[in-house]
């Protein structure tokens, strides 16, 4: 899942070599932590949070894991 998260967010930024994501997961969920350069964050987050919830939504969409909750947070 962490492979299509990066793909996802590499293809939206200018500046590929700044994304890092941070896996956390826990009993009952997986978070993953998304930092970008901070003049890509706005491709990123898109007006009114749109992107983001998309991204978010695809995340949830491709978790082969029922029991496990997916969320995506953008770390400035």
């Amino acid at each position: 899942m962490k492979e299509i998260l990066e793909t996802i967010v590499k293809s939206l930024v200018d500046n590929q070599e700044a994304v890092e994501i941070k896996e956390v997961e826990g009993d009952k969920n997986i978070k993953f932590e998304v930092k970008v350069a901070e003049e890509d964050m706005g491709k990123i987050i898109g007006r009114q949070g749109k992107i983001a919830q998309s991204i978010r939504t695809i995340m949830r969409a491709v978790t082969n894991n029922r029991s496990k909750k997916v969320t995506v947070e953008f770390i400035d």
